[in-house]
């Protein structure tokens, strides 16, 4: 006898094989407007690539078998290695072909490479988290060496502007793609590195490119199997940079002792470790006591990404959410018909329309170093978008996870995987209370900030009575901002600069109802029905 205890009906199915740029109007507008439009093509296509159900599974795996540590071959000699699942490799090649890891710094490069690359990155994102920390490092590693790589390692350069991943173990020179990790945080001090331990003795005599002797540890190095690593160690003169590099000149391994890989909530995929330096060689970048205001400025670029990475993971996960709303029913209606569940993913597509118009345009001042007016936009922004945007993560994704239900928290689905994901963008590189003393330090003793907002925000002046209101009362405030303050600055400035790029570029009812949704003082109302419609249209592509 056959028994049929119930016939599967009403569950969604996944979504895949969508185009994750096409689909996605706000993105589309925004890099043709900030001058993006020439990678177009390209975007088109990746977009397809990565939002393939082949692309999904490799992030999946990717993370389902995370990395593995060999410390011996098979004889009992030290390996310290790490193996990672053929996944992680295929995604890899992905990220590099794209060049995230160097499109901004090619010699030839076409105006406005860091709005490409910012669309680019958002794409990725929605793939997989793990395989962006190393191409990020990379990126942010490129500029400082092309002025301070030591002669021994001149080599380097062309590989590392290369669109190849090499995974083989050979000298810098002789591979055909490089990655370039950092090392800064210790057990003792974590963001305060100025309390690092770690040492640095010169071989022969000190100076920049010159060799040194380094003895000490570091509490997270992040990716272990880059070819070098960026580094933070005492001398003489303070805490200096050094580049150290997985294999010697000779080719010999580099005394890198790797103790452990860390056990993470997320990012799982990409293995994060302790190591320590037992007579290890590093070569000085820059003078001695140099360390700080190198990092400071390879942060900043990094802290740019986590922005970017949690964009485009709330982005999935929203729509995620909504391709589940069109199919799953409830009462006779689809979900996304019901007037709740539509006014809460609506106002997720707002959320998203601001952070993306907002982004772009923060990639646009990283693309003008020589103009003031941007570098000062882009010193100011840069943490305020990663304290908020990356804050603002978990809950929207918790939110996504309540669409699906019960599924959505089950490894079935992709948004377990981006909720343990989320909280690591508002940690690395600083945490939120760091990014917030950060946006204080630079309003109160940076000259020019002032005026640059001024221009910012009275471009829009008039164009909405929410924002007028609230910038007339933070430019009060400005002057005597004080510490216990800073969350509230840091927040009222990415708000103010996001309904800025709205009003300014957006269809006037969505820049309203942002202003409405975040600036209205008496707190937020629901959208109206024509509006739902549109958002959540525009929010699909259509």
């Amino acid at each position: 006898m056959t028994w049929t205890t119930h016939t599967v009906f009403n569950q969604p199915q996944p979504l895949s094989n969508s185009n994750l740029f096409l689909s996605d109007t706000p993105l589309c507008e925004a890099l043709l407007r900030e001058g993006g439009e020439w990678d177009r093509d390209w975007l088109a296509s990746v977009g397809m690539q990565l939002g393939s159900a082949e692309s999904l599974e490799l992030g999946r795996l990717a993370n389902a078998e995370p990395p593995e540590l060999l410390r011996y071959d098979a004889r009992g000699a030290r390996l310290d290695e790490v193996r990672f699942h053929p996944a992680w490799h295929l995604l890899m090649q992905g990220v590099c072909a794209s060049r995230l890891h160097n499109l901004t710094w090619q010699p030839n490069v076409l105006e406005r490479a860091s709005v490409a690359r910012a669309a680019r990155f958002i794409l990725h994102a929605q793939v997989e988290a793990g395989t962006l920390c190393p191409v990020t490092m990379t990126h942010a590693a490129i500029p400082l060496l092309q002025r301070t790589l030591p002669a021994a390692f001149e080599g380097w350069l062309d590989p590392l502007l290369n669109d190849r991943y090499d995974t083989h173990a050979q000298p810098g020179e002789q591979k055909r793609g490089l990655l370039i990790g950092m090392g800064m945080t210790e057990k003792q001090g974590g963001s305060d590195v100025m309390t690092n331990t770690t040492r640095a003795e010169p071989l022969e005599q000190r100076g920049p490119g010159e060799a040194y002797r380094i003895v000490g540890h570091k509490w997270f190095f992040s990716v272990p199997q880059s070819d070098a690593h960026l580094i933070l160690a005492q001398t003489q003169q303070g805490l200096s940079c050094f580049f150290l590099p997985r294999l010697l000149p000779d080719g010999e391994r580099n005394a890198i002792v790797i103790e452990r890989l860390k056990d993470k909530l997320g990012n799982r995929s990409n293995a994060s470790a302790e190591v320590e330096f037992k007579d290890a060689i590093g070569w000085l970048l820059g003078e001695e006591g140099e360390g700080v205001r190198m990092i400071l400025k390879m942060g900043s670029m990094t802290r740019f990404d986590c922005a970017l990475g949690s964009h485009g993971q709330m982005r999935r996960a929203f729509s995620v959410a909504l391709y589940h709303a069109h199919q799953r029913q409830v009462q006779g209606k689809n979900l996304v018909d019901q007037p709740l569940m539509r006014q809460m993913l609506a106002t997720q597509a707002l959320q998203l329309e601001g952070q993306t118009a907002f982004l772009l345009r923060l990639a646009r001042a990283w693309s003008q170093p020589a103009q003031p007016h941007e570098v000062s936009f882009a010193r100011l922004f840069t943490p305020a978008a990663k304290y908020g945007i990356c804050k603002a993560g978990m809950p929207f994704v918790a939110d996504a996870m309540e669409v699906l239900g019960g599924i959505g928290y089950c490894e079935a689905s992709e948004l377990p995987r981006l909720y343990r994901d989320m909280p690591v963008n508002s940690i690395w590189e600083g945490s939120g209370n760091v990014m917030c003393l950060d946006v204080l330090r630079v309003l109160t003793r940076q000259s020019g900030i002032i005026d640059m907002l001024n221009q910012e925000f009275d471009a829009v002046k008039g164009s909405n009575r929410h924002f007028d209101a609230r910038w007339r009362q933070l430019k009060l405030r400005l002057h005597k901002a004080q510490e216990v303050q800073a969350h509230e600055f840091t927040h009222q400035l990415l708000q103010l600069a996001t309904a800025a790029q709205l009003l300014k570029y957006a269809e006037p009812p969505i820049a309203d109802a942002w202003c409405r949704q975040w600036l209205d003082l008496r707190g937020s109302r629901p959208l109206e029905n024509a509006l739902t419609d549109r958002l959540l249209l525009r929010a699909s592509g259509s």
